[in-house]
């Protein structure tokens, strides 16, 4: 067990190291000049040379890479370009409405996609199974920049029910959290039916029914219980996926959180504050990743026992 814990971790800074060094080199190698972004085109060229000295920006970009890793290993993401404040206290303000605003779009999937996908396979062939199935594919193919807008216009433009944009009024987060829990919902209710469906047939459903359960204790008892494992891995897939989901989301409904950080960074050439989202970005994946895999062995203790 502790050989495994220390070669997820391996692999986990691996995967970490990965994206760095590729952000790293996307942002420095593509169109754009932050110090012009800064002053301006009619800026002199003796003050950008003196500004892109000061910010380091005039070293080669193997120097500079070097000392961004070197940062990293005394975790340390720098400074941002712009606002001149560490990045590590940029994220911290803007993640806490990130991770609201997952938590209410996976808290959205599940009220949303178990029950659909239960009473699918409850019900398989009926109208209630086509009308699901024909609703978790609209969800799936609506892209988050196509349904906020539409969104946007039916309840918050011509009902009223709801702000259009922001964080701080009340009911802000519904439109959000909708937004980005519809695709997670889609996905969840197929794979529940078809993981329900999977263990209806087995011997202890039917023993269960046998013994005089109740149809809905059989369901969510007994197959929903069982069928949890690649459910979980949907889950912990798509959990990770509402962060880069996040960011057009956040961008739409102009939601304070580390998406619309990431794409003001952008337009900023704010590379320090680009480096740091994208970082944390990916952290999470790792993290969730291993808490799927530690839920696994919660739920099946089979799983961990190999």
């Amino acid at each position: 067990m502790p050989a495994a814990v220390f070669t997820r971790a391996g692999a986990a800074l691996l995967v970490v190291l990965g994206v760095s060094t590729l952000v790293f080199l996307l942002i420095h190698l593509v169109p754009g000049d932050p110090v012009e972004a800064m002053l301006g085109e009619r800026a002199q060229a003796s003050d950008r040379a003196a500004l892109r000295a000061a910010l380091g920006l005039d070293l080669p970009l193997w120097e500079q890479y070097l000392r961004y890793l070197g940062g990293l290993a005394q975790l340390d993401l720098g400074a941002s370009l712009i606002d001149q404040r560490p990045v590590a206290e940029i994220l911290a303000e803007r993640l806490p409405a990130t991770l609201r605003l997952s938590a209410a779009a996976l808290g959205t999937a599940l009220v949303i996609g178990l029950p659909l996908g239960v009473l699918a396979a409850r019900w398989r062939g009926s109208a209630l199974d086509a009308g699901a199935m024909t609703a978790s594919l609209l969800g799936i193919s609506m892209p988050n920049f196509w349904l906020g807008p539409l969104l946007i216009l039916v309840f918050s433009l011509w009902l009223g029910w709801t702000p259009v944009s922001g964080a701080d009024a009340p009911g802000a987060i519904i439109l959000p959290a909708l937004t980005l829990g519809t695709a997670l919902a889609a996905i969840l209710a197929r794979m529940v039916r078809a993981s329900v469906l999977e263990v209806l047939g087995e011997d202890y459903v039917r023993t269960a029914r046998a013994k005089g359960l109740g149809e809905p204790a059989v369901l969510w008892r007994h197959a929903l219980r069982n069928a949890w494992l690649p459910v979980l891995t949907v889950i912990g897939m798509q959990l990770g996926g509402l962060l880069a989901g996040a960011v057009i989301t956040e961008t739409v409904f102009a939601w304070p959180g580390i998406g619309s950080l990431l794409v003001e960074a952008i337009k900023a050439r704010d590379f320090p504050v680009v480096q740091g989202c994208v970082l944390l970005i990916s952290v999470c994946y790792v993290l969730v990743n291993a808490l799927t895999d530690t839920a696994y062995a919660w739920i099946d203790p089979r799983v961990g026992a190999r």
